[in-house]
């Protein structure tokens, strides 16, 4: 029996997990942010993302973009099984940071999502 795609906590991209929570209230999926940019900046383990997102967030930051103040933190299942606080955002939100992101793999994949 298959669950829903509601109730998974993961979803799964290039054969890399993206961790994810789905909020009933707004009806909203948010995706961890390091997650996705990981995977899109070609970052070869999640220390390495976290340090490219904490680098792209200031950046963006100091160029006055809003994306990053429209990010939030849940608490999420890290690698260590504990739950950590972890940025995550929305659809939209993952959208424009996706456009941020300085790499033909994160371009390319813009371009899937509109074919």
């Amino acid at each position: 029996m298959q669950k829903d795609s509601k109730n998974k906590i993961v979803a799964i991209f290039e054969g890399q997990q993206i961790r994810r929570h789905w909020d009933e209230e707004k009806e909203l999926w948010y995706f961890a942010v390091v997650d996705v940019v990981q995977i899109l900046a070609n970052q070869s383990d999640f220390s390495k993302a976290r340090k490219y997102w904490n680098k792209l967030a200031q950046r963006l930051r100091a160029e006055g973009s809003e994306v990053v103040t429209k990010c939030h933190q849940l608490k999420m299942v890290a690698q260590d099984g504990k739950m950590r606080l972890t940025d995550v955002a929305d659809t939209e939100v993952m959208l424009h940071l996706i456009q941020s992101i300085p790499s033909p793999n994160a371009v390319n994949h813009l371009q899937d999502g509109y074919n």
